[in-house]
């Protein structure tokens, strides 16, 4: 019976080390930061773009833009990215969301910001940006709202437990990173292995604001069923929009992607 420990032997050895590798390696799975290009995609026409050096509560340095429609203070949408997302393409699309201002910023490590990559700083970060962008007197403070996209829902349902938003914008959403990676890794010991869990479900039970689920049907990466377990528990308002035909990447070249956001804003607005 020795060759068959010999093979158990081998066959744990190879499954401890496929989980070390992917504790090892969690943070490049997960973030992936992106340089911002070396020429910016131009906002609209009559609107007009601040460039932002913003700083986190460690002092790390964050930077974006702030994207202000023709006007006086307008309501403010503040925008968080994919993990992949080169945000910067966005300045373009200001205007898809009607009347509102559009506040970019780019993650640590990201873009021209300082620092590097995870969960907790995020989380800090997009506090800290928030709670400054309020003190501007071209925005209407009490019409804040938060969009979220992929990984950047994470963020956006934990900035809306902690702060109050007018409403929230949920674009290929998913209930947990521990959900997600857990059926990516099916015989992997994730909770054991995983440092950043965006736990949005926990969160969303401390959470009564108005939120649109924008989901992609074809959605490869993050399968409707994470946005739907989250949307179900969701105790505010809600609105489910199922995209047809789109993937979590192209979800956005969608024209009623676009419509469904900007009729949100407007009926909360």
């Amino acid at each position: 019976m020795s060759w068959l420990k010999t093979l158990l032997f081998g066959a744990a050895a190879i499954y401890l080390a496929l989980a070390l590798v992917l504790f090892v390696a969690q943070d490049k799975l997960i973030f992936h930061p992106t340089p911002s290009p070396a020429i910016l995609p131009p906002q609209p026409p009559g609107w007009s773009s601040i460039a932002l050096a913003l700083q986190s509560s460690d002092n790390t340095l964050l930077t974006g833009w702030l994207l202000l429609p023709p006007g006086g203070p307008a309501p403010l949408v503040v925008y968080f990215g994919g993990n992949a997302e080169d945000i910067s393409w966005q300045r373009s699309y200001a205007n898809q969301y009607g009347n509102a201002a559009l506040l970019l910023m780019n993650y640590r490590g990201y873009g021209g910001s300082d620092g590097a990559p995870g969960e907790r700083a995020l989380l800090a970060d997009a506090l800290a940006v928030y709670d400054q962008i309020t003190t501007r007197g071209d925005i209407r403070a009490a019409e804040i709202f938060v969009h979220g996209r992929s990984l950047g829902s994470g963020v956006a349902v934990h900035v809306a437990r902690e702060r109050a938003v007018k409403g929230l914008i949920l674009t290929t959403p998913f209930d947990s990173l521990e959900a997600v990676a857990k059926n990516a890794y099916p015989f992997m010991p994730i909770p054991l292995l995983l440092r950043h869990r965006f736990n949005s479900l926990e969160r969303a039970a401390a959470i009564t604001r108005p939120a649109l689920f924008l989901v992609a049907e074809n959605d490869r990466l993050i399968p409707p069923a994470h946005a739907k377990a989250l949307f179900d528990s969701w105790r505010g308002p809600k609105q489910w929009h199922l995209i047809a035909g789109r993937g979590h990447n192209d979800i956005s070249d969608s024209r009623e992607y676009w419509d469904s956001i900007a009729l949100f804003l407007k009926t909360l607005s």
